[in-house]
């Protein structure tokens, strides 16, 4: 599927604004259950509304065709790193920090569970072939979009004075390599994650207090 036509289409659907309801949210755990365990496949209407208890015409009116179930599969995955309202966080520094280590921490949360990492390595498994909707949706729907709105908390924290730096870009490359680091790779390819490694929390304090020290004003 052309790149266009997966930003392009359904505009206002909740697979762009990530305002899932409580049942969608429901359905969409059971779909990405199906994806990761059956692959691409797995995932059609009618075994989802086997699998989630609901009818066909409930998923079409929610996302449309099957693309759009599956870009809506993506979207919610990427919706569980949560960003605050920019008011709310930079109301002073130190909330701004919080918020910033907060995000850090929900962004290793999605990204080292396993679910990210099968749907990584199921695309990762595709990369050869021209149809790859999986990973175009993972690049569109989640990595660019997470990077967008991170790019825009870090600027908020520079327009406040907390931070100072050029470019949005590359100070946001900085905050997430300081985050991942080499842990995502390893954990791709089958390394068990150290305890070190699963205290989410330190790693997010400290990839912060790291990326002050380059970037803090």
């Amino acid at each position: 599927m052309p790149a266009a036509a997966l930003t392009s289409a359904r505009s206002e659907t909740p697979a762009d604004t990530f305002a899932f309801t409580p049942r969608q949210k429901a359905v969409l755990e059971h779909a990405l259950g199906l994806l990761v365990e059956g692959g691409e496949k797995a995932l059609t209407t009618a075994g989802l509304a086997r699998t989630a208890n609901c009818s066909k015409e409930s998923l079409y009116k929610w996302f449309g065709d099957r693309d759009g179930l599956l870009a809506a599969v993506v979207a919610y995955q990427a919706s569980k790193v949560h960003f605050p309202s920019e008011a709310g966080a930079t109301s002073d520094a130190e909330t701004y920090r919080t918020h910033v280590t907060g995000f850090v921490r929900a962004l290793l949360e999605v990204l080292f569970g396993e679910t990210s990492l099968a749907l990584n390595r199921l695309s990762i498994g595709q990369s050869n072939r021209d149809d790859n909707r999986l990973g175009q949706l993972l690049l569109l729907r989640g990595k660019h979009m997470i990077s967008a709105r991170a790019r825009t908390l870090l600027e908020a924290g520079r327009h406040k004075g907390f931070l100072k730096f050029d470019d949005p870009e590359t100070a946001y490359q900085v905050l997430y390599g300081l985050a991942v680091r080499d842990v995502h790779i390893r954990l791709l390819l089958g390394d068990a994650a150290s305890a070190a490694d699963q205290d989410l929390t330190a790693q997010a304090e400290t990839t912060v207090d790291r990326f002050y020290r380059l970037f803090g004003a």
